[in-house]
């Protein structure tokens, strides 16, 4: 699976330790910035990750800003996306269970490291229940 992977400067070291864990697991990377802490515009950023999901470049996303609130709502914009600010086990799971997300949001100044790798394990384990949770998603994505 191909996973691109994008921040603003409040989510850059998280960023970080996502992309060398998901690496490790044998994931493919696309990492579309930021690349350092400098300040930047997380709608940026968001927009870039965005446009790998939306041309099949890749298959889903994860994007870290402070809180997850701002590159979620970015995110969400697009028809096509199904952005979910998780914060815990849980929210992941059903993120992809119940809305097969294909992009997950995490706020760095949130959640703490280790909690924020578990949940990125989980929601890319977890598959779509598909059923019900299918025709809901259709009246609202493509």
């Amino acid at each position: 699976m191909k996973i691109v992977l994008a921040a603003d400067h409040g989510g850059f070291e998280l960023k970080e330790v996502i992309r060398k864990d998901l690496a490790q697991a044998g994931y493919q990377v696309v990492d579309a910035g930021c690349y350092s802490t400098d300040s930047v515009d997380y709608p940026d950023y968001a927009e870039k990750a965005v446009e790998r999901i939306v041309t099949g470049e890749c298959q889903r996303g994860i994007l870290i800003c402070g809180t997850g609130i701002g590159m979620a709502i970015a995110a969400n914009r697009h028809r096509s996306i199904r952005a979910a600010n998780c914060f815990d086990i849980y929210t992941a799971k059903m993120s992809r269970e119940h809305n097969n997300a294909n992009m997950l949001c995490l706020g760095a100044r949130v959640l703490g490291t280790e909690v924020a790798q578990e949940i990125v394990r989980i929601w890319l384990t977890t598959e779509f229940a598909g059923g019900r949770h299918a025709l809901r998603i259709a009246k609202f994505s493509e």
